[in-house]
Parts: C-alpha cells; structure tokens; sequence
C-alpha cells in the first residue's frame, strides 16, 4: 500500500522518468469527447438533465470552466488529434464548406492533412495502446483512416453525422447513407445498433482483449450524441414525459438559478438576454398548444439522449474500476463546440416525424435556436459563432488518483492543450517540427498537467494570445478581454471588444472606449492568421445553414 501511495505521488508531481516506475506504470488515457453538447446541459454544470456518473467524475476531478474549442465539429477534432491549429492541418474550414477562395488552399483540403501530426501515433509509438470508437470527421479514405493515424483498434462513422439506429429495412434515408470503418476496413452496423451503446462496447471490448499485458491504453470515446437526429433509446424516451412542458424561458432561468448557486456565474454577471422573438423563433407564450408539445417533446428526446451517453460514461468507469485501473487513468471529458442551433427538424422520404415517434427509428429531429439558447446558458449563441456559446464548452479533468474534487478552473484552456497534457503524462517528448523523418506542424497548445495539479501554476504567460477563425467568424483572447468579429445580424460586421471578467455573456461592446486594446488585438489577430494561413471566406457565415 505504501509503495502504491509513492507510485501515485510521483505521477501527480511528474517526476523524470527515471525517478519514476517502469512504462507499464504510467498512467491511462481516457478521453470523452460529446458532439454538441451545451455548457449548462450537465448537472454539474447546472442543468436539470440527469448526469449521475459525469456529475460524480466531476466532484472527483474538476469543472474547466473557460476551455475553448473550434465553433464545429471537424475543426475541433483535428486540433484535438493534431495538437495545432486546424487551419494548417486541413481543416481551415469543414470539407464541402470551402468557398471559391478557399479550394485547393494549403490548409483547406478537408481532412487531416499530411503535415499533422496524431497523438494517437505519439503514444502508440510511445508504448501505449490505442483505442478510438465513434465519430472520426477527419477523412474517409484508407489513408485518412483512424487506422493509418496511430489507433490500434478503431470503429468509426467516417463522417460527421448519421442516424443513431440502424436504417429500418426499406424504409432508408439519407442519414443512413453514411460509413463506418473497422479497423482501416470498411464495415456495417448490425440491426439492433444504437450509436452511444455500439461505440461503448467497443471500447469496453478493446479494453478486455488488451488487459492481461499490463500496457497503458489511450481510449478516446467519441461520441456522436447529442449530435442530430435526435434519436434515444426506448427505455430513456418517457423519463423527462412533461419536464419541459414550462417552456424555454421557464426551464433557461432554472438553470440560471443553478449556475449561481455552483459558482459558474459570478455574483453581479448578468447572463445573455434570450433572444428576441421572430416569426420563425417566437415566445413560448405565442406558440399553439400543439407547437408547444412538439417543442417539449424535441427537448424530452434530447435530455434522454444526454442521459444516455452519461450512462454509457459510467459503463467506461465502472469497467475500468473492475480491472482496477481507474485510479491510474486520466479521464478528460468536453464537448466538441457549442449548442446545435441551426435546425428545427427534416422531412423527406422514409421520414416519420410524427409526435407520437419523436426520437424513435425513422425520426429525423433538431431541437431549433430557443432549446440551443438554453442549452448554451449563460453565453450568447451556439455552434458555429465565434461568441462564447460557440467555442466555451464545459469540460472536466479527473487526474489519475484524484479522488477529492478541486476548486472551477478559471483559467484559460482549449483544445489545443490537450495534446501536450497527454505527452507531459506519458513522459513523452514533443516531437517538434520533423516527426518519423519528416516535417510537421508543430504543437501550438500548452500542457495543462502542471496548472491542474497545483493551484499556483498558470497555464499562460499574462498577455499570452489565443485566436481562432471559422466561416469568416473570428475571435481573439488575451487574459480577460475578447475580440470579435461576426456578420450581421449576429455582430455588427466589425470588431467588438469584451471583459469576460464582468461580461461573460459578451453584452456590452468597449471597442470605442478602448481602441488602443483593439487595434493591438487586431494586429495579434492579423499575425495568427499569418502564421496559420487564414484565408478569410468571401462570403462569411454558415451559407444559408442558419
């Protein structure tokens, strides 16, 4: 027991590897990664849906409170898997949503290009095993596979969504027009397919076929829920029957009420005023009592689904706890970009969007912009903009052996970070500009390890920059302020200037009141895109998606 106690101490101080135990010792990787989820959705984070085992991760570990991500899914990803910028790596921008000046662009090819480097790669080349089941979003040809990226086992939806069932026989449509791959080979799913079920186990099968060689595993548990269609189980469907029959307004200040209460909005911030009602988004109050069940139900269907995938994370634990290797895992969750907010739902052949089957087979639903405002409380906006709703995604960090929960972790991390964290665990080096005899993008993140381990570390210089661009949309972080450009009607077509200090919720523009600050943040905006060739598109925005 006492020699167990030194082997954990060492692993949280980080000691050089030859203080340490041998590389059968070093600690496990698990990361889970939600499509997306809002930041109040989780109970930990103040929502109402039921999070039993990511509320309980949470108080274990710690709530990343400012951890920022590409505005979409594909961009994310492949900062995640490379460590850099998505504008170097291929995915300056989502593959089909270049525009004319942008194709045939280094950088806008669509997929993971061959500059990227994959710490999938870095750590199976480091002595771990490696494991992915899920969304992959990076590529769909054999060389763009997980599988030529470093996974060891892998089954994956190649692209960036699809139904969450099986298709019903004769009854296809276009959501069940997707791929999968299993290990590099293409592959099908079988009748009784649910997605957050199937890719746990697969995890959990990888995680047994490898135990008895005492490797250490990398698991990224890719989620695609609760990514539209919004589709559950039946056994989850009837647990929220009614929950949401107050409407937005109703259930958004409950979560208010909650956040407050946990310390995720600071006393004298205001949260962002709902939207205000349009024709196409309007009140609860104006909607028919019809409308007003459609849109309880759409919500009903999505906190199932929310509550599946926690149960399918409490699957991975309690496995890993079995084995008796929780203790020596690092478990990373977050969410791959802001709340969904672009749709309503999708009718077509073969599609049954009938009330009574709402989140079954056949069912092809979006919970639409007022369920996306509540699940992104307290921020402005959702996916794809550049505003805090966009790219500030709740995250927790549980450290290999932490059992006692630490304090918000107020500081600025994004997903960037997440490469270098996992090398600085394995004791691992980073690889720089030339990995296996040829050049690279380097690792633009910084490694967080240090920073949640002792509260006195910063993760960032003071001044430290972070930028990001996508769809023309761009923002730029230096300690507390925020710049940001977004078209109208959503910014002003210009830049704006934010304290997220006082104003997380991204209310009040000071541009005019500091525009020394803004003309140096610009000139650092101006510098990243340099850097990371941003070719700005001619037409900003989603292109009719919103």
């Amino acid at each position: 027991m006492i020699l167990r106690t030194l082997c954990l101490a060492s692993l949280l101080l980080a000691v050089p590897p030859a203080l340490a135990t041998k590389a059968a010792t070093r600690p496990n990787i698990l990361l889970i990664v939600a499509d997306d989820l809002g930041y109040s959705d989780l109970g930990a984070f103040g929502g109402e849906i039921h999070t039993p085992n990511l509320d309980l991760l949470a108080a274990e570990g710690r709530l990343l409170t400012q951890f920022h991500t590409a505005a979409t899914c594909s961009p994310t990803r492949a900062a995640l898997i490379s460590g850099a910028d998505h504008h170097p790596v291929g995915l300056a921008t989502m593959a089909g949503m270049q525009q004319d000046n942008q194709r045939g662009q280094p950088g806008y090819e669509g997929y993971l290009n061959e500059r990227a480097l994959s710490i999938a790669q870095l750590l199976k080349d480091g002595g771990y095993h490696t494991y992915i089941a899920g969304k992959w979003h990076l590529g769909e040809t054999d060389a763009q596979s997980p599988t030529a990226r470093g996974f060891e086992r892998a089954f994956t939806l190649l692209g960036g969504a699809g139904s969450h069932f099986a298709p019903v026989p004769g009854k296809e449509h276009d959501y069940d027009q997707v791929k999968y791959r299993e290990n590099g080979r293409l592959t099908t799913i079988p009748p009784h397919f649910y997605s957050t079920d199937f890719y746990t186990d697969k995890l959990l099968s990888y995680f047994k076929a490898d135990v008895a060689d005492g490797k250490p595993f990398f698991a990224f548990a890719a989620y695609t829920t609760p990514h539209w269609p919004l589709q559950a189980p039946a056994e989850y469907l009837e647990r929220y029957r009614g929950r949401y029959d107050a409407g937005y307004a109703a259930v958004r200040a409950a979560r208010v009420a909650r956040q407050r209460a946990l310390g995720l909005i600071p006393a004298g911030v205001e949260p962002a005023p709902r939207l205000p009602a349009t024709p196409d988004n309007p009140d609860w109050e104006a909607l028919t009592p019809e409308t007003r069940a459609s849109e309880a139900r759409k919500m009903e269907v999505y906190a199932a689904m929310v509550e599946n995938l926690d149960a399918n994370v409490g699957r991975l634990i309690r496995a890993l706890k079995q084995d008796g290797r929780y203790d020596n895992t690092l478990i990373v969750f977050f969410a791959d970009n802001g709340a969904e907010g672009a749709r309503g739902h999708k009718d077509g052949p073969n599609i049954d969007n009938s009330l009574a089957n709402y989140g079954k087979p056949l069912s092809n639903l979006y919970y639409g912009k007022r369920w996306a405002e509540v699940s992104a409380t307290p921020h402005r906006l959702w996916k794809g903009h550049a505003t805090q709703g966009g790219v500030n995604t709740p995250a927790i960090v549980r450290l290999p052996g932490q059992q006692t929960g630490k304090p918000l972790f107020g500081q600025l991390a994004t997903v960037r970070d997440i490469a270098p964290t996992l090398l600085q665990l394995a004791r691992l080096p980073n690889p720089g500009r030339r990995y296996a005899g040829k050049a690279v993008e380097p690792l633009s993140g910084v490694s967080l390890l240090s920073a949640l381990q002792r509260d006195d570390i910063k993760v960032r210089p003071e001044g430290a920059i972070v930028a990001d661009e996508l769809f023309g949309r761009r923002y730029v972080l230096q300690d507390q302020w925020k710049l940001v450009w977004e078209e109208a009607p959503w910014g002003a077509g210009r830049w704006a200037l934010y304290d997220l200090a006082t104003d997380p919720a991204e209310q009040h523009d000071l541009a005019f009141e500091h525009p020394a600050r803004v003309e140096r943040l610009t000139a650092a905006w101006n510098d990243y895109a340099r850097r990371n060739g941003v070719i700005l598109p001619a037409r900003p925005g989603m292109a009719g998606r919103e």
